[in-house]
């Protein structure tokens, strides 16, 4: 059977080649300087300017599609996560980890304030919301995890962790690593003093996502 869909032109076709490369080289321009141009991205990707804006007609349209790509990757650890049936704390620490490798906390939060969120992300936000709590809930339940943090200590514990670089890029993830299993040991459910003020709100966060 003949397929129905009309074949791309040939600058279509290129572009949409083009976009792999052109994402890439946004998430690692605009996560160092989210105030860089257009044709930074450009000349990571190697591609022409008239090609990126073929793409997208705007750097508000690319830096939405950059903080929707992490805003994913976020969300598909997130499943993995809810659904992992190890010991709660095990499962936990594993979402972490990966989180920050993955550096999806430092991709959507370099990103805060630089463009206007559609109704998608908004969804998308909802949905990772759901999963982190049950995830916290979860772990707290099983005693792994201490009663008075909240799901967005974690969102901050990953910023600062996130924000390390020193030496070349496997140095950088040894000392992440390292600086993210001390705060997971600050996290585990022990007697202790309790934590010095209370954690950010909900309204504190969502400030950082109003246009600069």
């Amino acid at each position: 059977m003949e397929s129905s869909e009309r074949p791309l032109s040939g600058r279509r076709a290129q572009a949409r080649r083009n976009d792999p490369r052109i994402r890439e080289a946004a998430r690692e321009v605009f996560t160092a300087d989210p105030d860089a141009p257009m044709s930074a991205v450009a000349a990571r990707a190697g591609v022409g300017i008239s090609a990126l804006y073929r793409r997208y007609a705007s750097k508000e349209d690319l830096l939405r599609q950059v903080a929707r790509d992490g805003l994913a990757r976020y969300l598909e650890e997130a499943e993995v996560a809810a659904a992992d049936d190890r010991d709660p704390w095990d499962a936990f620490v594993s979402f972490m980890t990966r989180l920050l490798d993955a550096q999806t906390v430092a991709i959507t939060m370099s990103l805060a304030g630089t463009f206007a969120p559609n109704e998608e992300l908004y969804a998308m936000s909802e949905r990772a919301e759901v999963l982190n709590a049950r995830i916290v809930d979860r772990t707290k339940a099983s005693g792994g995890l201490r009663r008075d943090v909240v799901v967005d200590d974690l969102s901050m514990i990953l910023e600062q962790v996130s924000s390390i670089r020193l030496g070349d890029d496997a140095r950088t993830r040894e000392l992440r690593h390292r600086y993210l299993a001390l705060f997971l040991n600050g996290l585990r459910a022990v007697e202790g003093e309790p934590l010095p003020g209370p954690p950010p709100t909900p309204v504190e966060l969502a400030s950082r996502w109003s246009p600069r």
